[in-house]
Parts: C-alpha cells; structure tokens; sequence
C-alpha cells in the first residue's frame, strides 16, 4: 500500500534543527496509516513546518538519531 505513493503522518512534536545552516528540522510524528499505524517515530524533515502537519514518509522503517549539543 504505502510504498508507491507514501505513508502520512502527523507532526506530532517540533524537536530542533539541526544540519550546517539549521535547514533540517527534527520532529516526532505519529504514523497515520499502514501496518505501523499509531507509532510515534523521530524523523529529520527539510523545510517549514509546525506541530499538526501532515507529512508523507516514503519510507517508515528508518528513524533519525536523537540529536546531541
């Protein structure tokens, strides 16, 4: 199902940025369909967004690694 066209999920925290010019940005977002519907997962997003978003992940497998300052 949601590999051809993605799976959404929605922003449910905003963590940081990070990246060489803070142009990624670090969210948990809670995975809205799929076989691991309902799971909340850290991931690092390019662009604008804020708590609520909607996002499609091309892939639900991978998780980002928490930040450490």
């Amino acid at each position: 199902m949601g590999e051809e066209r993605g799976t959404p999920a929605e922003v449910v925290e905003v963590i940081q940025r990070t990246g060489v010019h803070g142009e990624i940005i670090q969210v948990l977002c809670k995975i809205l369909e799929g076989p691991e519907q309902g799971r909340v997962k850290r991931r690092n997003v390019k662009g604008n967004l804020k708590k609520g978003d909607i996002i499609i992940l091309l892939s639900t497998e991978r998780e980002a690694k928490e930040i450490k300052a």
